[in-house]
């Protein structure tokens, strides 16, 4: 921390104080001014403010130590006994040597009004009688509120590293969640491989080349939690390159993407578990193959996104009862951690047969 902004701080921080101290002048002057309509004898409005705001500003002169005893000294589990002693100690002793500086200054400014006292000890006798317990109550109204201030911001540094822990704690388990995809997604795509290798090498060669890029987009982006869509989907052409060579005429692919959402901020990787799933449970058990539609909308603040198949949907078309594989569950948990209740996944049935998944997330466009 530099030296300026830390005199600014202190500069804020006293500017503060005295503007308390001045109000809290004030009020005790509105009060006295309000007594003084009574007597026979009224004094002067500005005579009765100086004597308040001069009472005032010796407080605040007395405020560094006040705030110091109260800093050394807090009400802490395992301290509050020897604090207690030590503010009722000091109190009592600050009080009588509050009223001591009074009884000094505002007997010299005519304070109090109509009395004369025959000498120091006198005056200062009647300042006590007078005043003793409102300065030892003042004294532990500032204790009480430097204690609470105290309290509250460690409240808030706790709040804070509760916060960054489980920020911390979040990417973690994104990240195991990734991880569990990457192999998932890989050991998939070289089944596929092994079963073109015998029956077309060429395009078993194509492929090949096609998961090498793969991989690279893949990895290029593992400690990225979020993407760009238009990345996005450069991601799953790829890996719906692949998948068409495996299906050939079997599988179709259409997209409607509207152009205002290339550059919204998505979950990276969270359109290929999708589809995959799709495909593996919707399209690949059909003998004639099938359609998967990917969509992507704009509405009002946020992104929605669908990924829709024409396969076998589910059995008896009982999705509520549906059992999530690997990357529906992890698509799921990671939309959990990054949104919270904020966002809505839902899976129903498409309107002839097949799947229908539904993703809803706030739109916000990705950092560049």
């Amino acid at each position: 921390m530099t030296e300026e902004p830390l005199f600014k701080r202190r500069w804020v921080k006293w500017s503060t104080i005295w503007a308390i101290w001045t109000l809290f002048g004030f009020f005790f002057t509105s009060q006295f001014a309000l007594q003084n309509q009574l007597s026979r004898n009224p004094v002067p409005f500005w005579q009765i403010l100086t004597w308040q705001m001069v009472s005032g500003y010796v407080w605040f002169a007395m405020s560094p130590l006040l705030l110091w005893l109260a800093q050394k000294f807090p009400f802490e589990a395992n301290k509050w006994q020897k604090s207690v002693l030590v503010h009722l100690v000091a109190s009592v002793v600050l009080a009588f040597f509050q009223q001591a500086i009074d009884t000094f200054l505002l007997t010299r400014l005519g304070y109090p009004p109509n009395r004369q006292f025959a000498n120091f000890l006198e005056a200062y006798k009647y300042f006590i009688f007078i005043n003793l317990h409102l300065s030892i109550l003042i004294y532990w109204g500032v204790v009480g509120i430097r204690s609470a201030y105290s309290y509250y911001q460690k409240y808030r540094e706790r709040e804070l590293i509760t916060s960054k822990l489980e920020a911390r704690l979040a990417t973690s388990r994104l990240q195991v969640l990734k991880m569990q995809l990457h192999p998932h997604f890989l050991f998939n795509t070289l089944n596929a491989i092994s079963e073109l290798i015998y029956k077309d090498p060429e395009s078993a060669e194509r492929m090949i080349g096609d998961l090498s890029d793969l991989l690279r987009m893949s990895f290029e982006k593992l400690e990225v939690q979020e993407i760009s869509l238009k990345q996005e989907l450069e991601f799953l052409r790829k890996y719906l390159e692949i998948e068409q060579m495996r299906f050939q005429d079997r599988l179709r692919v259409e997209m409607e993407i509207s152009p205002d959402t290339l550059d919204a901020s998505v979950p990276n990787m969270i359109l290929q578990p999708l589809v995959e799933n799709a495909i593996k449970h919707g399209i690949a058990p059909r003998s004639t193959g099938g359609k998967i539609q990917i969509e992507a909308h704009r509405n009002n603040g946020s992104l929605e996104l669908t990924v829709s198949d024409n396969g076998i949907g589910v059995p008896f078309k009982d999705v509520e009862h549906l059992s999530e594989g690997v990357g529906l569950s992890n698509t799921r948990r990671r939309l959990k951690h990054l949104y919270g209740d904020k966002h809505k996944f839902d899976l129903t049935n498409a309107e002839t047969s097949g799947l229908r998944v539904n993703l809803t997330i706030p739109f916000r466009e990705v950092e560049n």
